[in-house]
């Protein structure tokens, strides 16, 4: 069996705080099998690090649109923030890439609004019912009645954003997966939760405060 994490957060994220050499380390001692770098509206450490770390790195990005946050999955060049959602799909697709909503129906963390899930449910391929950092608004039980009514794969993944985050939550898979077959391979995948420390709860408040003092 293998563990893939599809939403962590690299030191590029202006709340994140993963290093590469923390990664790498993940990788090499099996923590987690395929990690995908989804940084706030920006690939490049995400690119980098899949140059160094081969294919077990999928690269990602966490889009902020007119509607909330949607991630896209095997990206080849950055998409910019400000674009409708259906736009920001269309431009997720226009590189083959797969569209994975984050955090659902959250507010706080700019999760999109159920109507708008229903707007775009043609065009979702992955949904997150469990979010490891899903605390103050947790709608997992939520999330996993409504991809199982509209026949949306679900998975689990941390939203990772510093070392102790990742490998608490995760979607175990039967086999290593790439492009063309991640759908179907996480489709019979079982998510497993944990709940992580204090501390990787923190860790956006942390990174975003220690990044603005360092720019003094």
């Amino acid at each position: 069996m293998y563990k893939i994490d599809l939403h962590t957060h690299s030191i590029a994220s202006h709340d994140g705080g993963i290093t590469a050499d923390q990664y790498s380390q993940i990788l090499s001692l099996n923590v987690l099998d395929v990690i995908a770098v989804t940084d706030h509206n920006t690939i490049d450490f995400a690119v980098g690090l899949q140059k160094m770390l081969g294919d077990r790195i999928i690269v990602g990005e966490e889009i902020m649109t007119t509607g909330g946050e949607i991630i896209g999955l095997y990206l080849t060049h950055k998409i910019r923030p400000g674009h409708s959602p259906l736009e920001t799909i269309r431009q997720i697709k226009d590189q083959r890439g797969l569209v994975y909503i984050p955090h659902p129906f959250e507010s706080v963390r700019k999760g999109l609004h159920p109507s708008t899930m229903e707007e775009l449910i043609d065009y979702l391929d992955i949904v997150e019912v469990c979010n490891g950092r899903a605390f103050l608004q947790n709608h997992g039980a939520q999330t996993v009645i409504w991809a199982k009514l509209n026949h949306k794969i679900g998975v689990a993944s941390s939203d990772a954003h510093g070392i102790k985050g990742l490998g608490k939550t995760y979607t175990r898979v039967k086999k290593l997966p790439i492009r063309d077959d991640l759908i179907q391979i996480i489709a019979s995948g079982t998510p497993v939760t944990s709940r992580p420390g204090v501390r990787s709860l923190l860790y956006p408040k942390y990174h975003k405060i220690r990044k603005r003092l360092t720019k003094k």
